[in-house]
């Protein structure tokens, strides 16, 4: 089951997809799609972030 710091991480990383794709499409601000690449790399680093402490805490 999910607890709320799962779907914080959850959703943090969600964000950062959701930037990066309107980044490289345009979609808010002018496209950009360097900047996109960097954003979309830090989904799997707040994931990964998010799987360290929670297995640090024992797996709660």
């Amino acid at each position: 089951m999910l607890n709320r710091s799962d779907l914080l991480i959850l959703g943090a990383a969600f964000v950062s997809f959701l930037f990066s794709i309107s980044l490289w499409f345009g979609f808010v601000v002018a496209m950009d799609k360097q900047a996109g690449i960097f954003v979309g790399v830090w989904v799997p680093s707040i994931l990964a972030l998010g799987n360290y402490f929670k297995l640090k805490s024992g797996g709660r």
